[in-house]
């Protein structure tokens, strides 16, 4: 099943399980109490990222490749921040360049896979943790990287966290469909050009270490999203670097999951 939240007539988010030639079945109930599948089949619906984000809990530097492009050491434990909640969006809205930006380059990509949890998790062990997932969905982890760099004070919330910086989706699809989420390939495509192109294989610390790790004397609710680290690639560590820029369109594309698909527009 590919779980999809949209708006329904009234201007109201709803879900719905997305169909073959882009049909969608709306599903009464919510991923968290269950779902009940409708005989309402509708078309044209606009969609809304899969998930209404509780909290976006990020990871940096936790594939190996990119922790050598980016000249840092492997980190001894997972590297944590915060996106705020306003910065999540859906396929198909622009992510925007915010005004306080450097519009000739600071705006970068981030491919990732994103973790849904389904159910309050506090210290939960490492053999339970996946137990604890609803599901799986595509992120891009947007960075303004003299924000996060050189503005934040030593932290990255402040440049990951602008409006837009974190689109999510096409869909969820749920944990029991995707047995192994450390065997995905994971790429990056900027306006028709792979730009990062890997594996969730390459991961430091596995999406189970991650639970268990940010679960400690920690309750993660229901529809927390964990935002679980980009591949080599990004447009930073490039030569010469490859920034995003109005007019553009980037699509994250995760096996199993699909293709999220945002424009890049000026504020």
């Amino acid at each position: 099943m590919r779980i999809v939240r949209f708006l329904n007539v009234k201007g109201q988010p709803a879900w719905g399980e997305e169909l073959a030639e882009g049909r969608v079945r709306r599903l009464d109930g919510d991923p968290y109490g269950g779902f009940r599948p409708s005989d309402e089949m509708l078309t044209g619906v606009t969609f809304r990222a899969p998930v209404a984000a509780t909290n976006v809990i990020c990871i940096g530097l936790n594939y190996r490749e990119h922790a050598t492009e980016s000249g840092m050491k492997f980190p001894e434990h997972p590297v944590v921040f915060m996106k705020n909640a306003s910065s999540v969006i859906g396929p198909g809205e622009p992510i925007v360049i915010p005004a306080c930006c450097d519009p000739a380059g600071e705006v970068d990509y981030e491919c990732e896979l994103a973790v849904v949890i389904g159910r309050a998790a506090k210290n939960v062990s490492e053999a339970e943790a996946l137990n604890y997932v609803l599901g799986y969905t595509a992120a891009n982890d947007v960075s303004a990287r003299k924000w996060q760099l050189h503005g934040g004070g030593g932290q990255w919330v402040r440049g990951k966290s602008f409006d837009t910086f974190c689109p999510l989706g096409p869909a969820l699809v749920p944990a029991e469909e995707i047995t192994d989420p450390q065997a995905l390939s994971v790429r990056t495509v900027l306006n028709g050009q792979t730009v990062q192109d890997h594996t969730t294989g390459d991961m430091i610390f596995p999406i189970r270490k991650l639970i268990s790790f940010l679960s400690q004397d920690t309750t993660l609710s229901p529809g927390t999203v964990i935002l679980t680290g980009t591949p080599q690639g990004v447009g930073f560590a490039r030569k010469p670097p490859l920034w995003l820029r109005a007019g553009d369109v980037v699509t994250v594309e995760i096996e199993r999951i699909g293709k999220l698909t945002n424009p890049v527009v000026a504020a």
